[in-house]
């Protein structure tokens, strides 16, 4: 397995060419580094004017690894060479490296630059940023063979590694002061020999100013600034998630995400750049892609998974709108016993529940399931945007909440079963979908009947996550070790014994005139979460979805938006003058399986013929696991169009060659012959088509939009466009431009069902036993 390493942006405030000079310091050894023994000069290259100087070095290093390794391995010094380019004229120096022990064995290729800033992530502007010295290393380690013991060699490479970055910038600033302590605080610029410096050195920094706005990460987009908040006379906003090109700056991650390990920048930075590079740049927050690696502990593959897992959930039930577009029904303000309550000791937003004063019957049976669920993804919503507030208050970075429940007042009645149904399939919506926004969980006069409770929840809960709670019986939340200890004694409830007074909703019996039939409530939910308007399709091998458009008015526009949720799948679009038979739903009794999620209808009746019964107007589209695409097609003829997602089958090799490598992983990636796809349709007219500009430009777009680059057929042989612009934040995708573009990518999977019948004879047990 390939490990590789990117860093942050790190800058030094120092001019480039003093830099430079520390630099050089370090060579021909560097007693800061024990393992670097010695360097040779082995080429060097001067350009007649000195603005171009490259000098590669062999160096010889003392790698900390035990004695019978080396023993094994037959040396005791490792040799790497390393090649520097130092352009004085651009002001860059890129330093290339890779090892020449070993390397028919291992692979380790580095890559440094020092360039100049002219500004420095949208900080306050000094007259010397622009002399300001950035810095960015990548490396990458790929083991083939080592006597067996690749993972070893591993680790002690990972781990030698990573202790020079953390030296890296010391070094630098040791040598800064030593030339300090020299006199030397100043190194003039290159400037050629033939023209006098001032005028040159003038020019020069123009012509820099102007090359650096292009190519060096500047701190503005680090941050997610533009050049208009740069001349904005207010002042620029508070960093957000920008561009595509922006980078993160050491300081940055510091300042607002926390400090990290050179490893766990080295996440943050490839699987945001794997965002930006697969979703053009709509992406999520800082913040919300470090959660992720966090919870897996920093796993990327993993990370990624769930965080597009994650996406896709928020985009198909609108969850970015969610503060704006919803408001809570009157039975949730008067009898649902929790709130926001100031904060905890250490900055983080305190959200006060005092679950046994709430009565979870009468909730579930006046609002159902899915209004609980939809409130406690605000009250999560609103807790992400307390955590920034406080973060630009507290100037440190607070990415989770303090969650303080009261117990007193619970007993049987809160087991009830449908209630107790409710709360897991709650925990489990946040647990996959709000990692790491849980700091602390404060259980507080915690009853006999809470050990039964927490039986039956536990086992939901992430092992991380119950860390993080401290139960108390009784009144021992009022001794040492107690509530003062992580709460200020000024804001703590009234209802605790406290001073400040708690504007909670106290709950109580929400009273049996709102409770509403099994009925209403299904159908109450049915609407609920039908809001979103992609619906959610299962195919299977030998048993394409597919849906009936009918088409009136020829130039008729057929528009889609779908993503491939689970497996390849092939993207066809028919056409028939007769109306197929009524759908009927494939009973998938030949795959013995039966899917309670995705939906499965077929159309086109098996004695059909392909050219007689009806006709491809559109060439097959191959779409990949966790693309997203978008496109058009503008209909010839009146008649029944045929919308088809079929299962993609692995072409068979021929005899003559052997398989491909992307097709054999590809093939082992496939855990059954199902896929999953969500999609929406839509027909536009002619006239309503050509006008869709209008309405793109004043569309809006969370960033859990997934679909801002599309995927499109090269072979179409009809009028087929593909959309690269955002959709509406209410969903009308209009097609704008007939521009063929890369598909946005990303993998994503499925939840995990919930062990229902497990959980239904816990609960029994419990309640008998307890009866």
């Amino acid at each position: 397995m390939v490990q590789k390493y990117q860093s942050p942006v790190r800058v030094y405030k120092h001019p480039f060419e003093l830099i430079m000079a520390a630099y050089e310091r370090r060579f021909p050894t560097c007693p800061l580094i024990p393992m670097f023994v010695d360097s040779d000069t082995v080429n060097e290259f001067k350009s007649e004017d000195g603005a171009i100087h490259v000098i590669e070095r062999r160096c010889k290093l003392d790698i900390d690894a035990p004695r019978l390794l080396k023993k094994i391995a037959g040396v005791d010094y490792v040799y790497f060479v390393q090649k520097n380019s130092l352009n004085s004229r651009e002001r860059t120096l890129h330093i290339e490296a890779h090892n020449e022990t070993f390397s028919n064995r291992v692979i380790i290729t580095e890559h440094c630059c020092y360039t100049v800033s002219a500004q420095h992530l949208g900080k306050d502007v000094h007259p010397e940023n622009e002399d300001w010295t950035c810095f960015e290393q990548s490396a990458s380690l790929d083991i083939k063979s080592f006597f067996g013991f690749e993972s070893t060699v591993e680790k002690i490479a990972m781990k030698q590694y990573t202790s020079n970055i953390k030296k890296g910038k010391e070094i630098i600033e040791y040598y800064l002061r030593q030339l300090e302590e020299e006199g030397i605080t100043f190194v003039p610029r290159w400037t050629p020999p033939s023209i006098a410096p001032s005028s040159e050195t003038s020019s020069l920094c123009k012509k820099q100013a102007a090359s650096l706005a292009l190519v060096v990460p500047d701190a503005a987009q680090a941050e997610g600034l533009g050049s208009e908040a740069l001349s904005s006379p207010s002042g620029p906003p508070e960093p957000v998630a920008g561009t595509p090109d922006d980078k993160l700056d050491a300081d940055y991650i510091k300042r607002y995400l926390g400090d990290l390990t050179p490893l766990q920048e080295s996440c943050l930075i490839r699987l945001r750049q794997w965002l930006q590079e697969t979703h053009k740049g709509k992406i999520p927050k800082d913040e919300h892609i470090l959660r992720f690696l966090r919870a897996r502990d920093f796993n990327i593959d993993k990370a990624r998974e769930i965080m597009c897992q994650s996406l896709t959930w928020r985009k198909q039930h609108q969850v970015d709108y969610i503060l704006e577009t919803w408001s809570p029904p009157q039975v949730l303000q008067d009898y649902y016993a929790g709130g926001w309550h100031h904060h905890d000791k250490d900055g983080r937003p305190l959200y006060v529940l005092r679950l046994g004063q709430m009565d979870t019957k009468g909730l579930v049976r006046a609002l159902g399931e899915e209004a609980l669920l939809r409130y406690v993804l605000s009250i999560n919503e609103e807790g992400l945007r307390r955590c920034e507030e406080n973060t630009k208050v507290f100037g440190r970075p607070i990415s989770s909440w303090t969650c303080l429940v009261d117990l007193e007042g619970l007993n049987m009645r809160h087991l009830w079963r449908p209630g107790v149904k409710a709360l897991l399939r709650i925990i489990e919506v946040v647990e996959a979908n709000y990692p790491e926004t849980l700091g602390r969980l404060l259980i507080l006069r915690a009853p006999r009947v809470f050990p039964v409770l927490w039986t039956l929840v536990s086992p939901f809960i992430d092992d991380n996550t119950r860390r993080k709670f401290l139960i108390y019986a009784g009144n021992d939340y009022q001794g040492p070790g107690g509530l003062l200890d992580y709460i200020d004694k000024e804001i703590i409830p009234d209802f605790l014994s406290g001073e400040c007074m708690c504007e909670v909703p106290e709950g109580g019996l929400v009273p049996k005139s709102l409770y509403r039939t099994a009925e209403e409530l299904e159908n109450e939910d049915l609407r609920l979460w039908t809001e979103t308007i992609y619906q959610s399709a299962s195919v299977f091998k030998g048993a394409p979805h597919e849906i009936l458009i009918q088409i009136v008015d020829a130039s008729s526009v057929i528009t889609w938006d779908f993503d491939v949720c689970k497996g390849d799948i092939v993207f066809n679009i028919y056409h028939s003058k007769r109306s197929p038979q009524p759908p009927k739903k494939d009973s998938l009794g030949a795959h013995s399986i039966t899917s309670p999620g995705g939906n499965n209808v077929q159309l086109i009746d098996r004695v059909w013929q392909l050219g007689r019964d009806y006709s491809m107007v559109e060439s097959p589209l191959i779409c990949k696991e966790g693309e997203s695409v978008q496109g058009s097609h503008v209909t010839r003829w009146p008649g029944f169009y045929i919308l088809q997602w079929r299962f993609h089958s692995m072409p068979a090799c021929a005899a003559t060659n052997l398989p491909r490598v992307d097709d054999v992983l590809a093939s082992l990636q496939v855990s059954s012959h199902k896929c999953k796809v969500m999609y929406y349709t839509e027909v536009i007219g002619s006239e309503d088509f050509r006008g869709s500009m209008t309405s793109l430009e004043s569309s809006h777009s969370g960033f859990s939009q997934l679909s801002a680059a599309t995927t499109s057929s090269s072979q179409s042989q009809s009028s087929s466009m593909i959309s690269r612009s955002p959709k509406h934040q209410l969903g009308l995708l209009r097609p704008a431009a007939s521009v063929p573009s890369r598909a946005c990518v990303c993998r994503t999977a499925k939840p995990s069902p919930l062990g229902w019948r497990q959980v239904t004879a816990k609960l029994s047990a419990a309640l008998q036993e307890d009866v």
